[in-house]
């Protein structure tokens, strides 16, 4: 099990290129979380979702993923609840206070999902979340020691020394935790690290002597992991997406509190004509975007509103009159519409809020969740598509007569009489290589540009930078000391 000495040390990133790099050796390496929060979704092939962290590590791992991979996920929906996920299955939603009460019940679930991915595995990778050393969180944990205690698992802990301050971090997160835990620990990694690995040789020396660990690797900064779809929307405020470079199409994305699924952004941004502008609250949108695209919502009604007090209805609707294309996707497609309605109170107290009104439809939330993958012919466009639904209501009204797309006959989202503003359900839609092309030539043919030379192979290039990091991987970290650990259980 990978522990961390808080969020965001690259815990996740790590088990996926682990996962490829043992995968790649004859292992058969299934990924695990016990306990995920976060708004980034993906569909498994039994209609269940997980994590998307998890669904990249099968991924990296040469799997489809599993709800076993993910046994319990938390998607938040307001500052103090959430919607709880237990087996792939919505189990309603779930108060902050409420949960850590209820989290250690859910302890055989996770220990049934767990056993049960492991029946088929020779090894099992875990993933914590956050830091084992919040001795606050400590009284029914399932995410990192609770569970690691319950399974018999080793752990190794991961500390961050691009944030500063890894010794400390790693020395006092061993410190803070009960004998029974420190047992249990076998060693650490020290992530991202940059520059001559050769400066940091009497760092890891004292982290190994105050600790009593094993140092099972330094690993240098891996630039690439950019490129790789994130786990949580925190990442959104750091990548940069190629903003401030001269880009032939300019696509501007309000940063909404519950952004969610934001992954369907990263094969825009991979594009090399394409500017992908993250505009965060008390910026205006900016007024030469080719493209609005307003990305999934965890909380549709509660991100209309944040929109409306940004004042980003006055540019949306603005750029709509002077001709530019807006696009929603999910909970920005019932942005779309005229009103959003929640007369069961699914994200809240039940009530209606209006949409922008730029697509003549109308969506009811309900509390059956719509969960399936999508892969077929798109009609309109001529190219295959492939993708997932995530979402919970039901949107009708005369705009869905103008489908966005038409896939082996089934008409998906809405379009607007002159055809520029359009909304669907369906998520990776843009990771769709031929279809995303064709999109963004219809918009470079519209501005008089020219098609691009080598655009972007998403998947295929997602693939190549698993293999990349599987490889910067075992340069850095002592592949068969971790195996042996493994199997010392």
């Amino acid at each position: 099990m990978f522990q961390g000495t808080g969020s965001d040390v690259g815990k996740s990133l790590l088990v996926a290129g682990l996962g490829r790099a043992y995968t790649r050796r004859g292992v058969a390496v299934r990924p695990f979380k016990p306990q995920n929060m976060s708004n980034n979704a993906a569909v498994t092939a039994d209609g269940g979702e997980i994590g998307r962290a998890q669904a990249l590590q099968a991924r990296a791992c040469r799997l489809a993923p599993s709800t076993d991979m993910n046994p319990v996920l938390l998607k938040p929906q307001s500052e103090a609840g959430a919607q709880l996920i237990i087996q792939g299955r919505v189990a309603g939603g779930i108060a902050a206070r409420d949960y850590r009460r209820r989290a250690p019940d859910l302890l055989p679930r996770v220990l049934e999902s767990f056993t049960r991915l492991a029946e088929g595995a020779d090894l099992v990778l875990i993933e914590g979340a956050g830091s084992p050393a919040e001795i606050n969180l400590r009284r029914g944990d399932i995410a990192n020691m609770g569970f690691a205690e319950a399974a018999d698992v080793p752990v190794a802990l991961i500390g961050d020394i691009d944030r500063g301050g890894v010794i400390a971090s790693l020395a006092g997160t061993v410190d803070l935790l009960e004998p029974s835990e420190r047992a249990r620990l076998k060693g650490f990694v020290v992530n991202k690290f940059r520059g001559d690995p050769a400066l940091f040789e009497d760092g890891m020396a004292a982290i190994a002597a105050r600790t009593g660990l094993c140092a099972l690797g330094l690993v240098p900064w891996f630039a690439e992991a950019a490129r790789l779809p994130a786990e949580d929307s925190a990442s959104l405020d750091s990548r940069r997406y190629g903003e401030g470079e001269p880009r032939a199409i300019r696509i501007a994305v309000p940063r909404l509190p519950r952004i969610a699924n934001f992954d369907d952004l990263d094969p825009l941004a991979a594009e090399p004509d394409v500017s992908l502008i993250i505009v965060a609250p008390g910026r205006p949108l900016p007024h030469d975007a080719d493209i609005v695209l307003l990305a999934g919502s965890k909380a549709t009604r509660a991100d209309l509103a944040a929109l409306y007090a940004e004042g980003w209805e006055i540019d949306i609707r603005a750029h709509a009159r002077r001709g530019g294309r807006v696009i929603g996707l999910c909970g920005g497609y019932q942005m779309l519409g005229r009103l959003v309605r929640d007369p069961d109170g699914v994200e809240g107290p039940p009530g209606v809020t209006p949409g922008l009104g730029l697509l003549d439809v109308t969506t009811t939330l309900s509390k059956t969740k719509t969960l399936r993958d999508v892969a077929a012919l798109d009609a309109r466009s001529e190219q295959f598509v492939r993708g997932y639904e995530i979402h919970m209501g039901l949107t009708t009204g005369p705009g869905c007569a103008r489908p966005f797309l038409v896939l082996d006959g089934h008409e998906e989202g809405a379009t607007s009489d002159d055809g520029r503003v359009a909304g669907c359900y369906l998520h990776g839609l843009f990771a769709a290589d031929g279809w995303r092309r064709a999109f963004l030539d219809g918009i470079r043919s519209a501005r008089g540009l020219d098609p691009v030379r080598n655009p972007s192979a998403y998947d295929a290039e997602i693939d190549a930078v698993l293999d990349r990091l599987a490889d910067h991987l075992a340069r850095a970290i002592d592949l068969d000391r971790v195996l042996e650990i493994a199997r010392a259980r």
